[in-house]
């Protein structure tokens, strides 16, 4: 066994769970780190704390003058937490987060100092736009961006550090990161179905989007991470036989818990609910060493904000507890990949979930409005929502079978497909008579019937409807959840705007209000009635069907992302102020670059590896059996000897056939990435590496993974997939 092998195995075998400290309850840890509301009334002024909330709850400016006084409160508490330094907390194009630490430490004459945190620091920072991702908004000597505080999410102490949540935005305005365009997706579907609440109860004055996620992921022991190159560099192993035993059984699905996974997730437990996470929920996923946590809905902003804190989380208690965090949304081949599940709906001040049916028929006709609008939503932007999801990484998971396929489809459960049919074929043109007034009403009074026990889940589908929410299934488990949800967000507040525009135009015309609501629903029923799909979705037939309904199927990234940049799309995002058309290209233009990238390393990678590494031990392997034919022709003579060893001899020349190939087909790759990479127009070269250099991977990993099966086990460099997902 290679050196590096061996020593990263008995370090794998001598390890023990490291068991965490605390031992109270849980509910005591809970937001001991975050400023929260009842931490702002104790530090605030009764005036700095009603400001705070009305920009909370109405997106109120605060006055400079106010955001001294709380900046001087966080700066108390964070200092009462044992902190010594502040950092914006943003979020740029990169996909993770981002923080520049500075001192509350600030020098004064005669060798003095001071703890010092002003409402200017508070409200707006300069980190550097031009390092960042930017799309060519902003050139390199163009460095100035800005970050800007949002009230709406709880600042929090993270290592000793006071974390300010922000967004990020360039000098000249544009956004260059998710928080700033997923809030103002918010506001604009927000304002849309509280005009359309309106319709049924005038009492409501607000509506919340809420989110629920559920982050699944890997783990794997540190030593082996060490020794394996490839899911150093891109998260995920390019090399690797399937082991005898993966998931085939299901046993690790919901099965106990590891001792030493159980420890770290513990430990992260507590962090999380010491900053306000709300996870509640742990458990085995089906592949081998695949986990999931979820938390509590909360409203989606701070539910994103949270998603991202504690996937860095994760990674810090994982390198504690000697794991490393895989959150590659498909990092070995043959298992399941990880998703993240966005779990969303939308909520009144009322207390009334829009996405869950009433007990009577009013109430029901408000359910049916937006579920009927979302359906629409989707069938009319289907293109949109895939494009959100699309990422290097996740084009591997999309259309196996533990994840939707790239086919945008709704599953709404038979009972409320059989309802969405009955409402289609009642209501007719002209007035409607009172007797099919009353067939309505009954009609979708029945539906409280089935709410929870008769609408099932369809775990192949991208968006299923599942008693009370949407689950976006088609998220990857890496993504910034404000990614896909800003455009399900806008494409919804669109056609929320659209149907009380109809609405409105027939009750002018005559219709009463429940005429006009019920016509405009048979319209939106019927019209996007080719996005619901209620069958398997991993089936071939559904492709084949997909295609006839019209339904597109964009299996990569670089063409699911065209989509960006058409006219329907800018227009959507400038009517509702979310994106200008300057933002849409920069951010196509950074989403190539990244696949590129991606594609790119994965390339370079696989090239070291396979001609560093692997052919060198294969060829010794190779020597030995040859010296080992030639020893035995010494001794036996070579037509004995040749009798003898049919087995070296076979052996011989199956590793030469793969051997050749692996070095073929890895010039063959290297010699694409070059030309790909003298295309100068980046949507022309994410297309040339995934039509002209990626094909060669799964070919290349092919042979090498033959190889491993041949060559003894004691030379083969890199750890195997049987050690990699087995050992706890």
């Amino acid at each position: 066994m290679s050196s590096i092998r061996k020593l990263a195995l008995q370090e794998v075998y001598n390890r023990t769970p490291k068991t965490p400290e605390y031992n109270g309850k849980l509910s005591e840890l809970y937001g001991k780190n975050v400023f929260h509301k009842s931490v702002m009334r104790e530090y605030l002024t009764e005036e700095a704390f009603e400001s705070v909330m009305a920009a909370i709850d109405n997106g109120a400016t605060i006055d400079r003058r106010v955001a001294d006084q709380v900046a001087s409160a966080m700066k108390d508490w964070a200092l009462s937490k044992g902190a010594t330094h502040y950092t914006h907390w943003f979020q740029p194009l990169t996909g993770s987060t981002a923080e520049k630490h500075d001192a509350f430490f600030h020098p004064l004459e005669a060798g003095k100092a001071i703890e010092r945190f002003s409402g200017d620091l508070l409200i707006q920072q300069e980190p550097d736009a031009s390092s960042f991702p930017n799309g060519g908004i902003r050139n390199t000597f163009e460095a100035r961006g800005y970050t800007a505080w949002d009230p709406s999410s709880p600042a929090f102490i993270i290592s000793k550090t006071l974390c300010i949540p922000t967004i990020f935005i360039a000098y000249t305005g544009e956004a260059l990161d998710y928080k700033m365009p997923f809030l103002k997706s918010l506001t604009a579907i927000e304002q849309a179905a509280l005009d359309v609440c309106q319709y049924f109860d005038k009492n409501v004055s607000k509506v919340q989007v809420t989110l629920g996620w559920e982050q699944e992921y890997f783990l794997i022991d540190s030593a082996l991470y060490n020794a394996r190159p490839d899911i150093m560099m891109t998260g995920r192993a390019l090399f690797g036989h399937a082991p005898a035993k993966g998931q085939q059984l299901d046993d690790h699905y919901f099965g106990s818990i590891p001792d030493r996974v159980s420890a770290f997730m513990k430990e992260f437990e507590m962090e999380a609910l010491k900053l306000g996470i709300p996870v509640t929920t742990r458990h085995n996923e089906v592949a081998p060493n695949q986990f999931e946590c979820a938390p509590m809905f909360e409203e989606a902003n701070l539910a994103n904000d949270h998603n991202l804190l504690l996937m860095d989380v994760l990674e810090k208690f994982a390198r504690k507890h000697d794991f490393r965090l895989l959150l590659h949304e498909k990092p070995f081949k043959g298992l399941n990949g990880s998703g993240k599940h966005n779990n969303w709906a939308m909520a009144t001040d009322t207390g009334v979930n829009l996405f869950k049916p009433g007990k009577n028929p009013r109430s029901n006709m408000q359910f049916l409005t937006f579920l009927v609008n979302t359906v629409a939503a989707i069938h009319e932007n289907a293109d949109l929502l895939r494009a959100s999801i699309a990422a290097e990484s996740n084009d591997h998971r999309l259309g196996a079978n533990e994840a939707p396929p790239a086919i945008i489809s709704v599953f709404l459960g038979s009972y409320l497909t059989q309802v969405l049919d009955d409402l289609e074929k009642s209501v007719k043109a002209g007035k409607m008579s009172p007797e099919e007034k009353t067939d309505l009403k009954l009609n979708i009074g029945k539906i409280p019937q089935i709410l929870l026990d008769n609408t099932d889940r369809n775990r192949t589908s991208p968006f299923a409807f599942t008693g009370n929410k949407f689950e976006f299934r088609a998220v990857g488990s890496s993504a910034n959840c404000a990614s896909a949800l800003l455009v399900l967000n806008s494409i919804v507040a669109k056609q929320l705007r659209d149907f009380k525009t109809a609405v409105d135009a027939r009750i002018e015309k005559g219709d009463s209000k429940d005429e006009a609501i019920f016509k405009e629903l048979q319209v939106l029923i019927k019209k996007s009635k080719s996005i619901r799909f209620e069958g398997n979705g991993y089936g071939q037939e559904w492709v084949e069907e997909a295609e006839r309904r019209g339904l597109s199927n964009m299996k990569d990234t670089p063409r699911a992302l065209k989509v960006i940049t058409e006219k329907k799309t800018i227009e959507l995002f400038k009517e509702l102020n979310i994106f200008s058309e300057v933002e849409l290209h920069a951010r196509q233009e950074i989403q190539y670059e990244a696949y590129v990238m991606k594609v790119q390393i994965e390339g370079r990678v696989m090239g070291d590896l396979a001609q560093n590494h692997l052919i060198p031990a294969v060829i010794s392997y190779q020597n030995r059996l040859i010296e080992n034919v030639k020893g035995m022709m010494d001794v036996m003579g070579e037509k004995e000897a040749k009798e003898l060893c049919k087995t070296q001899i076979a052996l011989i020349k199956d590793i030469s056939k793969h051997l050749n190939q692996l070095k073929d087909l890895t010039d063959k790759m290297l010699a694409e990435r070059k030309a790909a990479n003298n295309i100068e127009d980046m949507e022309e070269r994410a297309l040339a590496y995934c039509d002209k250099v990626k094909p060669y991977f799964a070919d290349i990993r092919y042979h090498a993974d033959k190889l491993e099966l041949l060559v003894d086990d004691e030379l083969w460099p890199l750890p195997k997939m049987r050690e990699l997902l087995f050992t706890k």
